[in-house]
């Protein structure tokens, strides 16, 4: 499985999944680690192991393309500022029925 294509596609839904387990925000700071650990967790879920080293290529090579769409802004060498809204989805389970 290409891990990158998968994040390239799906990078909306990567980043909703880092959100539940870091502080990441639309202007929040970002490092190279948490994108790395949060790689590593989120492929661990689809039953995907990942060694450290290639989470860390990974982590660089979806940085770079995350920084050309312009969803990140590099900082320092390992670290960058989120420039993404995220979206608050709100389902509404309530029924307008009142039989």
């Amino acid at each position: 499985m290409d891990y990158l294509s998968n994040l390239k596609s799906n990078y909306e839904i990567f980043l909703n999944f880092m959100k539940e387990k870091y502080p990441v925000f639309n202007n929040s700071n970002i490092f190279l680690r948490d994108v790395q650990y949060s790689l590593r967790n989120y492929f661990q879920k689809n039953l995907r192991e990942m060694s450290n080293s290639e989470a860390e290529k990974i982590a660089r090579d979806l940085t770079s393309f995350l920084e050309e769409k312009e969803v990140l802004k590099r900082i320092s060498k390992n670290s960058w500022k989120v420039n993404y809204s995220f979206k608050n989805v709100v389902i509404d389970n309530t029924s307008q029925n009142s039989s």
